[in-house]
């Protein structure tokens, strides 16, 4: 099994060390036994997350969280995962605030969702987004994941 998670804050303060977010990202990975994959997680600047959004999404403004998975060719289970996942933590402490949640469980919560992008889960937008199957994994994840530094 072979599973790099590469994480980078550019210069960005996060709640949790690169270390931890990439034992929440491998934890994932391994849930979904996923055997080899390369995992990019990088933090940004509202920003510069609002720059990707529009170029790559076509979505105007800042956004938490935004994953790119890159898709194994038909058939190719033995090929690795690769994706890039970018958060925004800026944006993630306001939808804590707002949400009445500590930052660091909102933060794990954007690894987990990015993590499950890029392999490819996706839910609706709108009220259904929170009762969708993605949304329930990564609620599951989430736990197993903060129950595992307690």
């Amino acid at each position: 099994m072979t599973l790099v998670v590469d994480v980078q804050t550019t210069g960005i303060r996060i709640p949790l060390s690169r270390a931890r977010v990439a034992e929440i990202a491998s934890a994932v990975l391994v849930a979904e036994r996923v055997q080899r994959a390369f995992l990019s997680i990088t933090f940004v600047s509202a920003a510069a997350i609002a720059g990707l959004n529009r170029r790559h999404l076509r979505h105007r403004g800042a956004t938490d969280v935004i994953a790119f998975g890159f898709a194994r060719a038909t058939g190719a289970a033995r090929e690795p995962v690769v994706g890039d996942i970018y958060i925004a933590p800026a944006i993630a402490r306001r939808h804590a605030r707002e949400l009445e949640r500590p930052v660091r469980e909102e933060i794990a919560r954007l690894v987990v969702h990015g993590t499950l992008h890029v392999l490819g889960y996706d839910h609706p937008n709108g009220a259904d987004r929170r009762t969708s199957p993605m949304w329930r994994r990564q609620e599951l994840l989430l736990g197993r994941a903060l129950r595992m530094s307690s």
